[in-house]
């Protein structure tokens, strides 16, 4: 049994579905990702899961108790928001301690608590500053340990790191993941950010319009996407409109024809959609010749540095495709040079054209 169970819970404002029939099982000591654009229904979800919205249809089980109607401060819960709303005339260590003394925790029980938290989000010198003297990314750290003190089932965090430049938002995000892991505490995590999810979740929702589009490993998400939705949404695919060719086993679309693995179950002449990651193509600028791969001309459009990893846009018969190259596997390329790209069969994800 699952340590949090979520059966078909749905929710509807003015009429219109938010959530529909959302399913999940959350195992204890994990921390999973609701990923998805805005509006998606991830926030209404971990509000649900929080109590502060009522569910419409559904059922949620925390350790083996119903819990859907039972009022947010008797479900155990603690929640990071993307605010931080930490209290500006209490000092950091009566901020954190805030919960703790509603719990009418003893005296010395909450100055050893506090201490402790303060020490794992390594801000124990601020105890006695105000939210105003600490950098935004501080005042996040002490809303994550003040959540931490009253040692929740379950940690909720409603995209903490929105709010933070880019730098602190990759250092933060490796914090959390650090503090999770070392207390093993079920962890359910709202982003919008791709990477963010990707980087620190055992498992990740995709979600879309208020359903489910996936549910696994962030190396399952990326690598075998379900759904046209989660192969674009996760990281860059190009697509390649086409028409399926069972006896070829290729897509035949208007500009090229794709040789491409996974057509089982498709039928020939049906309208597809073939994806491929820009990492997966190589770039050559002779014509290769006597390799069993897609091997099609182009013309560099532009050349964007990222790094370790150079993105080329590549005009393909009128379609642009983005390659990702690096100066160790690639001869050095200019803009409007002909070149080749290249990818085997089994690099092309093929999809119906309509889902």
């Amino acid at each position: 049994m699952a340590y949090m169970e979520l059966r078909h819970v749905s929710k509807a404002f003015s009429g219109a579905d938010v959530v529909h029939d959302f399913t999940l099982d959350i195992e204890k000591g994990k921390l999973v990702s609701f990923l998805g654009p805005s509006g998606c229904g991830k926030t209404t979800t971990l509000r649900m899961i929080a109590g502060f919205e009522q569910l419409d249809e559904g059922t949620i089980q925390l350790d083996g108790s119903d819990i859907t109607t039972v009022p947010p401060n008797r479900r155990d819960i603690g929640m990071v928001f993307q605010a931080y709303a930490l209290f500006p005339n209490k000092t950091v260590r009566e901020n954190v301690s805030f919960g703790l003394r509603m719990k009418k925790t003893p005296r010395g029980e909450i100055q050893n608590k506090v201490d402790a938290v303060l020490g794992m989000v390594r801000l124990k010198e601020t105890a006695d500053r105000y939210p105003h003297q600490l950098s935004g990314g501080q005042q996040q750290r002490i809303a994550l340990a003040r959540a931490l003190a009253v040692q929740p089932r379950v940690l909720l965090l409603d995209e903490p790191l929105s709010a933070l430049d880019a730098e602190v938002r990759v250092a933060l995000r490796g914090e959390i993941r650090r503090i999770q892991s070392e207390l093993a505490i079920t962890t359910v995590y709202v982003t919008h950010d791709q990477e963010e999810a990707l980087s620190i979740s055992d498992k990740v929702v995709v979600m879309n319009k208020g359903l489910v589009e996936q549910v696994g490993t962030p190396e399952e998400i990326y690598r075998a996407p379900k759904t046209r939705f989660v192969a674009t949404f996760i990281g860059t695919a190009n697509q390649f409109q086409g028409i399926a060719s069972t006896a070829k086993k290729a897509v035949i679309c208007s500009n090229v024809e794709l040789l491409a693995d996974g057509l089982q179950g498709f039928q020939d002449g049906q309208d597809v959609v073939a994806l491929v990651r820009p990492e997966n193509i190589q770039v050559q600028v002779d014509q290769p010749r006597g390799k069993d791969w897609n091997v099609i001309p182009g013309v560099v459009e532009t050349i964007t540095f990222h790094g370790a990893v150079t993105r080329l846009g590549v005009n393909v018969s009128g379609q642009r495709v983005v390659a990702d190259v690096t100066v160790a596997n690639t001869r050095p390329v200019s803009l409007n040079q002909n070149i080749w790209l290249l990818f085997p069969p089994g690099a092309c994800q093929v999809m119906p054209a309509i889902e």
